[in-house]
């Protein structure tokens, strides 16, 4: 009786990939070589959650041959001249988050915090909202959360707060006076800040 042939497991272009950069670094130092690979696998996590429609082989094409890349690598660390012989050209840079990501989770929670205690501030409410819109542009545009996290985070601390307020405010469902807005207020904070505090533990490194 024949013997069934093992299932082939299918091919994984990133990974390949990963593991030829890893081979052509092996002269780097240990720590480097694993930040130019989590460098190069975020890269690729980000251009692929970007541009989902786009063939993973077309994304490593545009980061180069993994032999440049380990070269361009080399020759920062110091390890001298192994690029010379390695073919020349331009490596795309990785890319890094300009901002830490700390930024935008602060301006995504302090202004509120500001306005629950000082609502009475003119023109504050004004400046808050605007200091948490750029906050949920620069939470949307950083490379130190895969895109679920991103809507997770911008819903919960800009969307549903913003909606919620525009209901207390604009309706007749909340209760009138100002101990309930204000526990009202202590519970939205308290999302807020709990969304950003998951969001700083689920970062990017």
């Amino acid at each position: 009786m024949k013997t069934p042939t093992p299932p082939v497991s299918p091919a994984d272009p990133v990974r390949d990939y990963l593991g030829a950069v890893e081979r052509e670094a092996a002269a780097l130092p240990a720590d480097r070589r694993q930040e130019l690979l989590a460098d190069l696998a975020e890269h690729i996590d980000v251009t692929r959650a970007e541009r989902p429609h786009t063939a993973p082989g077309e994304i490593l094409a545009e980061l180069g041959d993994p032999r440049t890349i380990a070269a361009t690598a080399l020759a920062e660390a110091g390890s001298g001249g192994v690029g010379a012989s390695v073919p020349g050209g331009a490596v795309p840079p990785v890319r890094r988050g300009k901002v830490h990501p700390l930024v935008p989770l602060l301006m995504l929670t302090l202004p509120y915090l500001v306005t629950t205690f000082l609502s009475d501030v003119p023109g504050l409410a004004l400046c808050s909202g605007a200091i948490r819109i750029a906050g949920g542009v620069l939470l949307c545009t950083s490379v130190h959360w895969t895109p679920v996290r991103k809507v997770v985070g911008v819903v919960l601390t800009l969307v549903a707060p913003t909606v919620a307020g525009i209901v207390w405010r604009e309706t007749t469902v909340a209760p009138a006076g100002d101990t309930p807005a204000l526990v009202a207020n202590l519970v939205v904070l308290a999302v807020v800040a709990g969304t950003s505090a998951w969001l700083w533990r689920t970062r990017r490194a």
